[in-house]
């Protein structure tokens, strides 16, 4: 462990600071500060890990992280040690240190009395030193086993399993519908939360392990999903779940109304310096954005990056409390009221609203009529004698996603979706499809970038057995029902 007094000495929780915002909203440059400055402060906070004797910590990330062995590592100073046990449980800690919701420190022994151990942001300053430090290199397999695979979909889940599959020393191809991998992480993510330049030194340190991309190929369409069965002895999809969740209201057909989706995705191309033809912007409009989750957070910080004249996000659950509930115990990771980065920067949050019917006039978008919500019997409804208009130039629809754009495998694999939406796999991963293995949100529905590499991993490890009859991949969820076959 750490420093046996740390949590003692130091009480306090101190975090990085953030660019200030009257500077980051001119830009699309990441918020937080991406190098560790301040070692003293790192150290401080590492040393408030305590002897907790069973660090539920381990659990309550889906990665299993060893988090109190590099906590210890770095208040001893050994950054590379604590780079090597960070990645011996987590490909990609550069991605989860910056847009994980930490659900690590919900579940911290030392957040029952005060507040919790800083992980996530140690987290963040171990990856960027070991980078910088140049510690983090290809992974060359030593051996060629000579099955190949096809992992389909380059989004964490995607990444993970093809960084997993090649360091065993299978031939992997990733075959991704955009023009460049990365998919949630570089189309969905705004730059300001996650700089793609990390993900770019990823890739690099993938394709010289040997990891080969296939941009540019949507599956289904380009080429058969049969075809790619006969190709390869092992099939990864991990697509993700990227069909929006619709709001069908009156009016929903008026020009000004977008699903958020479309809307990062524009803005992620233009500010990696590309053009895109008649881009959605919010430069002087009033904006509202249907959703209190991540993503319509994402979408008001580029609104607002982007000038628009306000910007207004709408929640239909109730605020939630500002201290841990009582029905959401300690290491239960706790609903409360939280601020992102783009809250900080402006526009309004309006909580127990919900939408009634996108007004309008000679078919552009006007405005949104809303009422209170009450839940009656499991349902919400408008309260009555509470209607109102909002003014809007433009709504964004943040309202999640039903499941995975996976009509071609479902129609060409003879693939099934299960009531959830998501397509059908056993304990294993493995779908009805022999060789067809399924990971991330495409089996598991819209969840985090924490959950989708730890599925990466274990459908790799998975995939391996089923390959070769057994793994020395680490999976951080066992897989209880892995077919044996080639």
């Amino acid at each position: 462990m750490a420093d046996p007094k740390g949590f003692l000495k130091v009480r306090e929780r101190e975090l990085p600071p953030n660019r200030a915002v009257s500077q980051r909203v001119l830009d699309f440059h990441e918020v937080k500060l991406t190098a560790p400055t301040d070692e003293v402060m790192l150290h401080r906070q590492s040393g408030r890990c305590m002897d907790c004797g069973v660090p539920f910590c381990h659990r309550g990330c889906p990665l299993g992280n060893l988090i109190p062995e590099w906590n210890d590592l770095v208040w001893r100073g050994d950054w590379r040690a604590a780079s090597d046990r960070l990645h011996a449980t987590n490909n990609f800690p550069e991605f989860t240190g910056r847009v994980c919701p930490a659900l690590c420190e919900g579940s911290c022994v030392l957040g029952i009395s005060q507040p919790p151990v800083t992980i996530e942001s140690i987290e963040m300053a171990i990856v960027d030193k070991a980078f910088a430090a140049g510690w983090i290199t290809p992974q060359v397999p030593q051996r060629i086993t000579g099955y190949t695979v096809a992992v389909v979909g380059s989004g964490p889940a995607g990444l993970a399993a093809a960084q997993q599959l090649t360091r065993a020393g299978h031939t992997v191809a990733v075959y991704e519908r955009a023009d460049r991998p990365g998919g949630l992480l570089r189309y969905g993510i705004p730059d300001f939360k996650l700089g793609k330049h990390h993900l770019d030194l990823r890739l690099s340190q993938m394709q010289a392990e040997g990891t080969r991309f296939r941009t540019g190929v949507e599956v289904g369409k380009d080429i058969e999903w049969d075809d790619l069965v006969q190709r390869y002895d092992a099939v990864v999809i991990a697509i993700g779940s990227t069909v929006p969740r619709d709001l069908p209201l009156p009016g929903r057909d008026l020009d000004g109304i977008h699903f958020a989706k479309r809307y990062l995705h524009q803005a992620n191309v233009v500010a990696s310096g590309r053009m895109v033809a008649n881009q959605i912007r919010a430069a002087g409009k009033r904006v509202i954005v249907i959703g209190g989750g991540d993503t319509g957070s994402d979408c008001v910080g580029t609104a607002l990056r982007q000038g628009a004249k306000s910007v207004t996000s709408l929640e239909i659950l109730p605020q939630p409390p500002s201290a841990r509930p009582d029905h959401q115990p300690w290491p239960v990771y706790p609903q409360v009221f939280r601020t992102s980065t783009s809250h900080e920067e402006g526009g309004e949050r309006l909580y127990g609203v919900t939408s009634l019917e996108f007004l309008g006039s000679d078919g552009q978008l006007t405005g949104l009529r809303v009422a209170d919500a009450a839940q009656v019997d499991g349902r919400f409804q408008a309260v009555e004698g509470t209607e109102r208009e909002l003014p809007a130039d433009l709504i964004f629809i943040a309202m999640g996603f039903t499941g995975p754009d996976a009509g071609t495998a479902v129609g060409q694999l003879g693939l099934e979706l299960g009531p959830r939406g998501t397509l059908v796999r056993d304990a294993g991963y493995a779908t009805s499809q022999p060789g067809v293995f399924v990971a991330g949100d495409a089996g598991r529905g819209q969840s985090l970038v924490v959950w989708a590499i730890a599925e990466g991993r274990a459908c790799a490890a998975a995939v391996d057995t089923y390959l070769q009859g057994s793994t020395e991949l680490a999976s951080p969820i066992p897989a209880t029902a892995v077919p044996l076959a080639l």
